[in-house]
């Protein structure tokens, strides 16, 4: 049977991996998923233990410690997942109920690779905006809030995330993966956080983004995009 690794990606989600894990539990199919691999890049808020206290009940969820960076992270759940499938979640985005029925089906129809469409936890209207963009099959629509799922041997042949970008990691592994062709955006939602808009400032972010994907457009390494996002964002 073609099962789902997920690997979600932590670094100091105290506040939101269990009520992630939670909902995983209660609204997935067990026989199709084969672990949940929680990746922590060396949380100091105790992430780490509420990730063990749950698998001890749930011994499908497995915490693992990683080198920090989320491509590396990534990259590592992604080495030790035993399943065809792999799907790569944000620790505060929620995927539809039966995500994982949605995924294999996707799969079973064709695609190699995919993501659902998205909305934010928030009403601001430019966020909605944002969010109905994610329904269209258009590379400029992607990012790594929509998740992500691809056939492992997809992405074992693409060598996987780039582990040089910091950030931009997921944009710059989506953009490989439409040149693969067979790119799914499944026609159900999932709900992400605008923590890191309501924090920055919706405006303030949104041109921050801009900047980092333009800057990438015309050629900065990953280097510089690190360095831009650190001096005006992290």
């Amino acid at each position: 049977m073609t099962k789902i690794s997920v690997i979600i990606p932590v670094l100091n989600e105290a506040e939101n991996i269990e009520a992630l894990l939670a909902y995983l539990h209660q609204n997935s199919n067990e026989k199709l998923i084969s672990e949940i691999l929680v990746i922590d890049g060396g949380s100091s808020d105790g992430s780490q233990n509420i990730v063990s206290g749950f698998s001890k009940k749930h011994p499908k969820v497995i915490g693992i410690n990683s080198p920090k960076g989320r491509a590396k992270q990534m990259n590592f759940g992604a080495a030790q997942a035993k399943g065809s499938i792999l799907y790569f979640l944000h620790a505060d985005s929620f995927p539809p109920k039966n995500f994982d029925q949605s995924v294999v089906e996707a799969i079973r129809e064709g695609a190699k690779a995919g993501c659902f469409k998205m909305k934010f936890d928030s009403s601001h209207w430019w966020l909605q905006l944002t969010g109905w963009f994610t329904q269209f099959n258009w590379k400029v629509s992607r990012g790594g809030d929509q998740s992500l799922f691809v056939e492992k041997n997809i992405f074992e042949h693409l060598k996987g995330y780039n582990e040089d970008f910091m950030i931009y990691e997921d944009n710059e592994f989506i953009y490989r993966l439409y040149k693969q062709g067979s790119f799914k955006v499944i026609q159900r939602t999932l709900t992400t956080s605008a923590r890191r808009f309501e924090f920055n400032g919706i405006w303030r972010l949104q041109f921050y983004f801009i900047a980092i994907h333009l800057k990438k457009f015309f050629g900065a390494s990953p280097k510089k995009l690190e360095a831009y996002y650190i001096k005006h964002i992290h």
